[in-house]
């Protein structure tokens, strides 16, 4: 007989903040760039080309003794139906024994920790004196995305959201949009930032003004082309998880330092993908992962007027990592439903 614990979406909102979770997701990168977590082969299947798939990221965390999986469902079309895009369960299992430990919520954990890998990305291959954050992309991963980034750049002046499919969504999303963004930083401690939220009149204009640029669409064409892109910008890629997607123009590769959460992912169905199959970029080209910059091991931003991207999939060890946390929050808190397998 084992017993499995049960948290739920309100429970995982009420456990997790954005600064616990970049913590938790940078200590996940460090123990894959240490051979201390691993990753599995990940499942992906398209139920409708742009409209609806799901994906399977699996791994295991040493340091946690933990292995597990997230099962990620997006079903373009939901909204309309008074339902989430996003459907995400994750399972967390003892790495000694194999005994099921926990089934939780992955929705809210897949928000925090993809908003914490985008701004992980700006925290170490961003300008420190960065003023301007361009949001591309309006849907629900913004506010956690830009929260994130205000977190670990509290100088931060401007922020503008930009929708390069329907610009006046993003004046729609803005309210909304902002007061996401306030109620995650006050989460976090974060009462006053000084940031002004704003819709991006031009994108092409705001992509030159930016210090920091945070791209989750789902687009499969460029939204961002190379000449708009001022020298020193950053750019975090959050939005390519499968193959086909791309959010920046592919001649980006031939110019700026590349970094990847992980190399064969970033390869196969990352923002890397597209610019190697056209020519433009290898391998080779990859600078690095990002767990090698957080540990030390490799410099990040070693020019001021460098273009640096992220290239950020999103790995099965930031799920695991956010999974560990919330199960010993829980346990001390006595939180969640435990029930007999």
């Amino acid at each position: 007989m084992s017993e499995i614990c049960i948290l739920s979406r309100s429970d995982i909102d009420g456990l997790l903040n954005l600064a616990e979770v970049t913590e938790a997701v940078e200590r996940s990168y460090v123990q894959k760039s240490t051979g201390k977590g691993s990753l599995w082969p990940m499942v992906f299947n398209e139920f409708e080309p742009g409209r609806a798939d799901l994906d399977i990221k699996s791994g295991d965390l040493a340091e946690e003794g933990i292995f597990g999986f997230k099962l990620v469902s997006w079903f373009g079309d939901n909204p309309r139906r008074g339902l989430p895009e996003l459907f995400g369960t994750v399972m967390v299992f003892d790495i000694n024994s194999g005994k099921p430990r926990a089934l939780l919520d992955g929705g809210a954990m897949t928000h925090l920790r993809t908003g914490a890998a985008g701004a992980i990305g700006a925290k170490y291959l961003a300008r420190p004196d960065s003023k301007n954050l361009l949001m591309v992309g309006t849907g629900g991963l913004a506010p956690f995305e830009i929260a994130a980034v205000l977190s670990v750049f509290p100088d931060m002046e401007n922020v503008w959201i930009s929708n390069p499919r329907d610009p006046e969504r993003a004046l729609d999303r803005l309210e909304g949009i902002s007061g996401v963004v306030r109620s995650l930083l006050a989460k976090s401690g974060i009462k006053n930032h000084g940031a002004r939220i704003s819709v991006a009149k031009d994108l092409k204009e705001a992509v030159g003004e930016s210090d920091v640029i945070v791209t989750a669409t789902p687009s499969t064409r460029p939204v961002i082309l190379a000449e708009w892109i001022a020298p020193g910008t950053h750019l975090s890629c959050m939005g390519s998880d499968m193959s086909g997607k791309q959010e920046i123009d592919s001649s980006v590769f031939r110019k700026a330092k590349v970094v990847v959460d992980d190399v064969e992912q970033c390869l196969s169905v990352g923002e890397c993908e597209i610019p190697t199959k056209e020519g433009l970029f290898s391998r080779e080209g990859i600078y690095c992962e990002i767990g090698e910059i957080i540990d030390g091991r490799v410099p990040g931003r070693t020019d001021r007027d460098e273009i640096t991207v992220f290239d950020s999939t999103g790995i099965a060890l930031q799920d695991l990592a956010c999974a560990s946390l919330a199960l010993s929050k829980a346990e001390r808190e006595n939180l969640g439903v435990t029930v007999e397998l």
